[in-house]
């Protein structure tokens, strides 16, 4: 659903003056969350919940050299260029369709998936949905360009991972998750001890091809370097099979979403505003799709796969909590996302959003519980 009032345009060139980081590390999940209050109905809330999310928000960091197709490599997971990566994305999608820049780059950043506790690839899930359902407006191109630069600033790989065996489903594959040894510390710690996940999907499998370059490149007059993308290079999780199709591929997203939204109702206790990116970021990736060319599908569930379990290992409870008993009430969507937008807290709306998207019963007392766990941002 297109916004026709002009909240979201509004609200994006408010957010735009802004870095995507605050306090060092904390994301700024502004773009995100205006998004969501928008495309659920909540426009008449959004400038209010900016005034009271704005103040934490710190200025872009000042500009230093260039990022061009020559040196992207040496910039590439560093996060004092995000100015510059930023700046490299808006001049990329001034000069292109934003399509051709995000398929030439998407192969690249995926296996730094995890990167900002993945909030750089929901950012881009959200700027995305609204680029491919609504108008092309200049503060949403060059919101793109801003979630682009900031994964590619943060953009860390996860540690190699031995393949555990295969499970037979999403929500299987998620229980099986080794837990890290010393969940404490920040994300970066416990991303450090991963050491493999299961295999999944488990299900009939092609081999894969030799790894082939896949266009377009990064646009403009520089000279592009291909990426391959195949088993060796889609990212992480690099033993997981490929599916039969990129339908297959799309499938199983899916599946992964709904399992990992599911999941979040037994096992929020363990840490209710970090677990909630297990479902949100695979379900930015699924977000992301369409707009990308079919050969990237199967690489992309992989590292949406890798995401969603590195998050269970690093904060998943040991012990699973009851279903709640919500589970069997009737669902309604717009009085649910009304009171997620209510209680004002950036996760919730995000887990709400996604919530919405899978449309269950028990995804919606998956998202009530979100809305009790997580402390109101109004009162």
């Amino acid at each position: 659903m297109d916004d026709t009032t002009g909240t979201l345009d509004e609200a994006l060139e408010r957010i735009h003056v802004s870095g995507p980081e605050r306090d060092g590390w904390l994301s700024n999940h502004a773009p995100m969350a205006v998004e969501a209050l928008v495309r659920h109905g909540q426009a008449s809330a959004v400038h209010r919940w900016l005034d009271r999310y704005g103040p934490k928000l710190e200025e872009m960091p000042v500009a230093g050299a260039p990022v061009t197709g020559r040196n992207w490599r040496e910039a590439l997971g560093d996060p004092r260029r995000v100015a510059d990566w930023t700046a490299y994305f808006e001049r990329e999608t001034a000069r292109a369709p934003w399509r051709d820049v995000l398929a030439a780059w998407w192969p690249r950043l995926l296996p730094g998936i995890a990167a900002g506790a993945t909030h750089p690839v929901i950012r881009v899930g959200h700027s995305v949905r609204t680029l491919l359902t609504g108008e092309e407006t200049a503060p949403r191109v060059r919101e793109l360009a801003h979630a682009l630069g900031y994964w590619a600033a943060r953009h860390q790989p996860l540690p190699a991972l031995t393949p555990l065996g295969p499970a037979p489903s999403a929500a299987a594959a998620l229980d099986l998750v080794p837990l890290v040894p010393e969940q404490s510390g920040g994300i970066r710690e416990r991303f450090a001890q991963l050491t493999g996940f299961p295999e999944w999907p488990a299900q009939p499998v092609r081999e894969s091809a030799a790894p082939r370059p896949v266009g377009p490149e990064p646009v403009g007059p520089e000279p592009a370097h291909r990426e391959p993308v195949g088993p060796e290079s889609a990212g992480p999780g690099r033993f997981s099979p490929e599916p039969a199709s990129a339908d297959a591929a799309r499938s199983a997203l899916r599946e992964l979403v709904r399992a990992s939204t599911h999941r979040y109702a037994t096992h929020a206790h363990g840490e209710p505003i970090m677990l909630v990116h297990a479902a949100t970021a695979p379900n930015a990736v699924l977000r992301t799709l369409p707009a990308l060319p079919r050969e990237l599908w199967a690489p992309s569930l992989r590292a949406a796969w890798a995401a969603s379990a590195a998050v269970t290992a690093a904060y998943a409870p040991r012990e699973a909590s009851p279903v709640p008993a919500s589970a069997g009430a009737a669902p309604d969507a717009g009085e649910l996302f009304a009171r997620a937008a209510a209680h004002g807290d950036d996760h919730t709306i995000k887990f709400t959003d996604t919530a919405l998207d899978v449309g269950d019963a028990l995804a919606f007392s998956a998202a009530r519980r979100a809305i009790e766990l997580n402390p109101p941002v109004f009162d």
